[in-house]
Order: structure tokens, then C-alpha cells, then sequence
């Protein structure tokens, strides 16, 4: 196939996905090769908004674990986010990318502050908006706000970026051999097996809202714009 099965996407990547092998911090070759892969589908004419994850710097449920108060905990860790969507923006750009940047909470000195008319209005001018700051609210994950962001935008699909597994399996690879891959699932079939492909929140949205999710590895160059062309790889998530 040479043209885009879609015309708007979120791309969900995890703070996880930029960290690299040393699982920590921000890995400038990573970040570079999605902003590559990203301008490669942006050339295909595909309006591309992202949701940028912060577990790479700071994790809200771990702190919580440990006995942060949990809001305060989630609040750093959307700051966490905000880093990540800067530098993301900052490789991008550096390619000819236009991009902007806009947060749930107000910082205005860097991003712009989130309004769903002039991020697709963005979109539709051909520039990369990337969502940082989460939802704005503790207690939500981004995976969340990738959903919400979704329905709001009215965007086709969530791409679902990861960097350690190709798609859903039934349990998890690395420990058990005998994991299999699903090619396609159903959200409540996702929900009723505890597959750990979002959280319960964000799978909820998805469903009731009719939004499509692709599940991917990142880490192969060139994955973003085999989705978007319709290839099949990963596993597809959807309704009934």
C-alpha cells in the first residue's frame, strides 16, 4: 500500500520508549529516530498529534507507593511529560518539523495552554501538536489523556508506541515462554483478561467512544509509517 489508511492519529509514546537501553532519563539517538519516523508520516500528509509519557523521569503511582501524597506525586510526574514533549519537540523540529507543544497545565513561557480548536486547527496547517501535562488531573494516567485527546480531536486510531513488545500477548513474554501474541482483541476482551494494554479508564473511553487502538514496536525503524500505510503488525484493538 502506498496511501495513508488514516487521516488524523495520536501517537502514544511512553516515557519508557525514549529512555533507551538505560531505561532512564532521555536517549538522544531514540528520540530522533521517532521524530525521523514521524516526519516520515507527516509526509504521507497524515495529521499526527502525540501523548507523551513521563515514566522515564518520574512515575506518580511509585512515588504514591512510597508515601507521597498521590496528587502531588501525579503532578510531578505530568512536569515529567512536559519535559519529554519539549524534547521531542526540539528533535522534530531540528528535522523541519513544525511542531507545538501544549499542556494541561498553564506554563505558558513554553507551551501553549491546551484548546481543542486550535490544536486541530494545527493539525490541519500540517504541524505536529504534541499533549503533555496528562489530563491536567491526578489520579488519571496518559494513557488517558491519549483516549480523551482521541474523541476530542476526533483522531482515527491511537497508535500505541512501545519499546520492549511488538503487540498484546497473554501474558507477558519475557516472563512466559508460552505467551501468544493476539493479532486482534476487543476491548472488553482486554478488560475482562487484564491484558495490560491501558488502564481500565482509558480502555472504557476507547470503547465507548468507537476509538481503534494499534499496539507496535517502536524500536524497528519505519513502524510508524507501516500502521499508518495499513500494514499489519502489532495487535488491533476495537470494538466487537
Amino acid at each position: 500500500m502506498s496511501k495513508p489508511v488514516f487521516k488524523r492519529i495520536i501517537l502514544k509514546v511512553s516515557g519508557e520508549a525514549l529512555s533507551g537501553p538505560q531505561g532512564f532519563g532521555i536517549d538522544p539517538i531514540i528520540i530522533s529516530s521517532i521524530a525521523e519516523q514521524v516526519q516520515a508520516v507527516i509526509d504521507l500528509k497524515v495529521e499526527v498529534a502525540i501523548v507523551v509519557g513521563g515514566g522515564n523521569i518520574w512515575r506518580g503511582v511509585s512515588g504514591s507507593a512510597k508515601g507521597m501524597d498521590r496528587a502531588t506525586s501525579d503532578y510531578m510526574g505530568m512536569l515529567a511529560t512536559v519535559m519529554n514533549g519539549l524534547a521531542l519537540q526540539d528533535a522534530l523540529e531540528n528535522i523541519g518539523v513544525p511542531t507545538r507543544v501544549q499542556t494541561s497545565i498553564g506554563m505558558q513561557q513554553i507551551a501553549e495552554p491546551y484548546i481543542r480548536r486550535r490544536a486541530i486547527r494545527h493539525l490541519e496547517k500540517g504541524r505536529v501538536v504534541i499533549f503533555a501535562a496528562g489530563t491536567g488531573n491526578p489520579y488519571f494516567s496518559t494513557d488517558t489523556t491519549a483516549a480523551l485527546r482521541a474523541a476530542e480531536i476526533e483522531a482515527e486510531v491511537i497508535l500505541m508506541a512501545k519499546n520492549k513488545v511488538d503487540g498484546v500477548y497473554s501474558a507477558d513474554p519475557f516472563l512466559d515462554a508460552t505467551a501468544v501474541k493476539y493479532e486482534k482483541l476487543t476491548y472488553m476482551e482486554v478488560l475482562n483478561k487484564g491484558l495490560g494494554v491501558m488502564d481500565s479508564t482509558a480502555s472504557s473511553l476507547c470503547m465507548d467512544n468507537n476509538i481503534p487502538l494499534i499496539v507496535f514496536s517502536i524500536m524497528e525503524n519505519g513502524n510508524i509509517k507501516r500502521v499508518v500505510l495499513g500494514e499489519k503488525i502489532g495487535t488491533v484493538v476495537g470494538g466487537e
